[in-house]
């Protein structure tokens, strides 16, 4: 809710406000499970929404969806109403829009694997330093002879042409292994088999599609269904890292203005530093440090601070706490961490607090207008305008149907990339081998004797291994075969395959 230009989101007799103008120095919504982490980040994102602000957030339990439906009045919103001074506060929808990697809760979004990139998609994969190094060369490669790399299908078969010609690329590109390639190869056989390949290809997602004001200057929420992406948390984490990093490298520089451009609301942020290397936590760091100034405030919302590494944790100035456990050493020592990062209000022990907050109540501290953290407040958030809980797939659908985006990433294309340019380049060869093939046969081969041909063994003759390019070919058919199985598999289990 606005009061003075600034988003009230907690308390009444010591309100927390968030300034606008430093919503770009990104933030921090935590708390144990049930505590009202889902109800925060509602009431930030209708805030942003009502200033113009365009707003990015990924609904892990499908509850976010309430945002495109006006709310309900019942005796506990009342009573949550009724403490707090309202005034002009009503039920209300937002401007929504919805999208869904895999196409049933939203508008598809799909990305390019050249616009993945090795890195990513290393990640994504679970491969190794070395195999990631070679998936980087690979990709390398088809950038230098012009092999577009759009969807899986080119992706698996550019990784058997740089197999097949290892020795080819070797004082170009450095040693290629066979087994790392057909370990790569593996890796990308069970990212299809979690469902990833209906992500990877074109239409690509334009990052520019959320950055939009409907007709009376509210910024839409963009919200990405997210629960069956979130039963693979690796891929959901890095989907995401990606839409992130998209951000920052579409947006120009803005340096500082009166309210960002946009707001990323990253749930579950647990996921993205969960094994991840250092110099993955490197690069999100960075991404953090630097997307300031273009503009864009991101908000990680996980269960402890303890989730989130130092490094990235000193960049997020505005903070919601909600209640956290102690039930052991580690989680007591967690909520000390958690107390030292507040400034100490000496109306209350902060550390004390942490462990008796109720559901809906936090401890909050947002930056002034110097970018001082405020001392820390133990406030109740204030109730959401938009409907709690899942709107429904009728009103989802019916968001969906109403954009001025509908039809624009419904359709899936497959113009031609690395897979039918090295698919021709494979059927050339072939015919060349079979012709060549032919050739010596007419001219060395004695005249027929009606007798089966033997070897000087005296045994008969055995079948002769296949070509490279029959190799490729028989593959490519075999791997379409499996992606035809695994659709009807998909189809009729209603779901996909674990």
């Amino acid at each position: 809710m606005i009061q003075d230009s600034r988003l009230w989101i907690a308390g009444s007799r010591n309100p927390s406000y968030l300034l606008p103008g430093m919503a770009n120095r990104h933030g921090l919504i935590t708390g144990a499970t049930g505590t009202g982490k889902s109800v925060t980040l509602k009431v930030m994102a209708e805030s942003f929404s009502d200033i113009g602000v365009p707003v990015f957030l990924a609904d892990v339990k499908g509850d976010m969806s309430g945002l495109c439906v006006p709310g309900q009045d019942s005796p506990k919103m009342q009573q949550r109403i009724a403490g707090f001074p309202l005034t002009g506060w009503q039920y209300k929808a937002f401007p929504t829009a919805f999208f869904d990697v895999f196409g049933t809760q939203g508008h598809p979004v799909r990305v390019t694997i050249s616009e993945m990139g090795p890195l990513l998609l290393g990640r994504m994969m679970g491969l190794s330093d070395v195999q990631r190094a070679v998936l980087s060369m690979v990709f390398r490669i088809a950038d230098d002879r012009g092999l577009l790399l759009l969807d899986m299908k080119d992706l698996r078969l550019m990784l058997q042409y740089v197999g097949d010609n290892a020795d080819e690329f070797t004082l170009s590109y450095g040693s290629v292994s066979k087994v790392t390639i057909g370990a790569i190869q593996r890796s990308l056989a069970l990212l299809e088999d979690q469902g990833a390949d209906t992500f990877f290809g074109e239409p690509a997602f334009s990052i520019m599609d959320w950055m939009r004001i409907d007709a009376n200057g509210r910024g839409f929420v963009n919200i990405l269904s997210a629960q069956t992406l979130f039963a693979q948390p690796l891929l959901y984490s890095t989907f995401l890292l990606w839409l992130l990093s998209e951000l920052y490298e579409t947006l120009p520089e803005a340096g500082d203005l009166e309210k960002p451009k946009m707001v990323f609301f990253f749930d579950e942020a647990h996921l993205l530093f969960r094994d991840a290397p250092p110099f993955l936590i490197e690069r999100v760091e960075q991404v953090i440090r630097l997307i300031r100034s273009k503009g864009v405030g991101v908000y990680f919302i996980s269960q402890s601070p303890a989730d989130i590494p130092e490094a990235v944790l000193a960049q997020l100035g505005n903070r919601v706490q909600h209640a956290l456990r102690a039930y052991t050493p580690a989680e007591q020592k967690n909520i000390r961490a958690a107390a030292q990062a507040f400034r100490v209000n000496p109306e209350f022990d902060t550390e004390t607090a942490l462990t008796e907050l109720g559901v809906g109540e936090a401890l909050v501290s947002f930056l002034d207008e110097k970018g001082v953290p405020g001392i820390v407040q133990r406030n109740f958030i204030l109730p959401p305008q938009s409907y709690i809980g899942p709107a429904g797939d009728a009103n989802i659908a019916a968001c969906v149907r109403a954009s001025f985006l509908y039809g624009k990433y419904e359709q899936a294309l497959d113009r031609e990339s690395a897979y039918e340019m090295l698919m021709k380049k494979y059927g050339e060869q072939k015919k060349q081998e079979e012709a060549a093939k032919s050739e010596s046969t007419e001219t060395s081969s004695p005249k027929s004797t009606g007798k089966t041909a033997k070897s000087s063994s005296g045994k008969p003759a055995s079948r002769k291994r296949k070509t490279v390019a029959e190799r490729a070919v028989t593959s490519a058919l075999n791997s379409a075969g499996r992606e035809i199985g695994r659709s009807l598999v998909r189809g009729l289990l209603g779901g996909f395959l674990k």
